[in-house]
């Protein structure tokens, strides 16, 4: 419809709107206006960590990088692209950010009018009995009516109700934007905590399997010695308990590493009837984590800007409830053509049109506006208090896995010293047995010994892997040189 026949339609309108659009734009916004409050009460440092690091606020739109790809295994970069791709958990973050910006868009709607064409095609028959002017007629009349109507209303915002709502449903939508990265983020490490535990069962069912052939070679020895009455037959016995004991861990083992490719399956979209990964003993190496890690690391954990967002959306809530106490003015239009013929439906003098005002007073509602507001007070108070949590959680976290890379790594120290020392009790039983000073009890105590320590070695090695991973995630992802960071602020 041209703006021409509008005006036409509605002379009155265009009147009221020059001084309409001035009371909106000089109304305002009731509530507080947004101010996100201290986080908690936080150290000046790490206590785990060394010099460099400084606090830091967070900054979830940074972007984090393939991070896995320090540990420069390309069986590992496979996976975490089939998870990106086919991770059925990340679609249903990323459809749940779609519904949060749809209904950001629903509350984007209330800054325009609503207009609805409602036509219509009626046959009325009038009662022979229809009064009018207190007479009767006594003669009914049939007609049709045709009618094309256009319904117009629109909410003036004077106290800034939609604009709350805008700010809490934009807010939201950030905050779903941030639960998406948090579940990326989750499922990147999971696919490399599962990836580096069925490396590090592959390595213990390789050694054990090696054990388990020179187990079978001392076996064979004892016999021979036995044979010629060098050895007893409880050596022989010995030496059988401790191949076999060894054989009977590998279904175990085995167990633990079809569990872990199974969860991989998961984690990649596949059924696991359908997905394998090749046994490999490890490859990667536990990289060295520089002790200045750059600050702006931790300003980037997804699960604190989310619930930071959240405690944005409870406040401008706050300001959607006090809006209830106040009018609510609307500019209610009708407008369109209305004639007992089609033919002349849209001829000029089928026109109508209604134009005005319309205001909604709350007088008592029973307490229902108090009660509103108290809730959406008390949400943005506990929004608060998960926000404060949040970040005492992650600098815990933080603290957890700095302690773990050091520790570890002064634990896998001194298990090296104590395989080699455990290697040399071996070489030395096995020098004594075959020099006849001994009894096998002593080997297959030596050997016991040195398989203990072989895999516990495995064992840490692993468990390094896994504490590098969960630094990075507890630091918000990956941490690429502080010059490609800088150039994406």
């Amino acid at each position: 419809m041209k703006p021409a026949l509008l005006s036409k339609l509605f002379p009155v309108a265009c009147v009221w709107s020059s001084g309409l659009v001035t009371l909106f734009v000089a109304g305002c916004a009731v509530g507080p206006d947004y101010k996100r409050p201290e986080a908690t009460v936080i150290p000046p440092a790490y206590k785990e960590g060394t010099n460099g690091w400084k606090l830091a606020e967070p900054q979830a739109h940074i972007p984090r990088g393939a991070w896995w790809e320090i540990f420069q295994d390309s069986s590992l970069n496979a996976l975490e692209t089939e998870a990106a791709k086919a991770n059925q958990e990340l679609q249903v973050a990323l459809e749940s950010f779609e519904q949060a910006r749809a209904l950001l868009s629903v509350a984007r709607s209330g800054y325009y009018p609503h207009i609805e064409a409602i036509p219509s095609v009626t046959r009325e028959r009038d009662s022979a009995n229809r009064p009018i002017n207190g007479v009767s007629i006594g003669r009914a009349d049939t007609f049709n009516t045709f009618s094309f109507p256009l319904d117009l209303s629109y909410e003036l915002d004077v106290w800034g109700r939609v604009r709350r709502s805008v700010e809490s449903a934009k807010a939201t939508m950030q905050a779903s934007a941030d639960d998406l990265a948090t579940v990326k983020l989750s499922i990147q490490a999971e696919v490399a905590n599962d990836y580096f535990n069925l490396r590090a069962l592959d390595s213990e069912i390789s050694l054990l399997r090696s054990n388990v052939v020179v187990f079978g070679k001392s076996l064979e020895l004892t016999r021979n010695r036995r044979a010629g009455g060098v050895a007893s037959d409880l050596d022989v016995s010995q030496a059988e308990t401790i191949l076999k004991t060894t054989e009977a861990q590998l279904p175990a083992i085995a167990l633990q590493r079809a569990k872990a490719e199974h969860a991989l399956a998961v984690l990649t979209g596949k059924p696991a009837s359908s997905f394998s990964v090749p046994e490999m003993p490890f490859l990667a190496q536990p990289p060295n984590v520089p002790s200045g890690l750059p600050s702006d690391l931790l300003e980037r954990r997804p699960d604190i800007a989310t619930a930071e967002r959240l405690m944005a959306a409870a406040n401008a809530g706050i300001g959607v409830a006090k809006a209830a106490f106040y009018p609510t003015i609307k500019i209610n239009g009708l407008a369109g053509f209305e004639s007992v013929s089609a033919g002349t439906l849209f001829d000029w003098p089928s026109r109508f049109w209604a134009v005005g005002p319309s205001i909604k007073l709350p007088i008592f509602e029973g307490g229902e506006n108090r009660a509103n507001l108290t809730h959406a007070q008390a949400a943005y108070r506990e929004n608060v208090a998960r926000y404060r949590q949040s970040v005492l959680v992650a600098f815990s976290e933080v603290e957890d896995n700095l302690a773990a890379q050091h520790l570890l790594w002064s634990q896998q120290e001194a298990e090296n010293a104590a395989l080699k020392a455990a290697e040399k009790t071996l070489e030395i039983a096995n020098n004594r047995y075959r020099a006849g000073l001994v009894t096998y009890l002593e080997v297959a105590t030596a050997q016991n010994a040195a398989l203990d320590r072989e895999r516990e070695n495995v064992r840490l090695r692993g468990e390094r892997l896994l504490s590098t991973v969960s630094l990075i995630k507890s630091l918000g992802g990956g941490w690429e040189a502080p010059k490609q960071l800088s150039s994406s602020h």
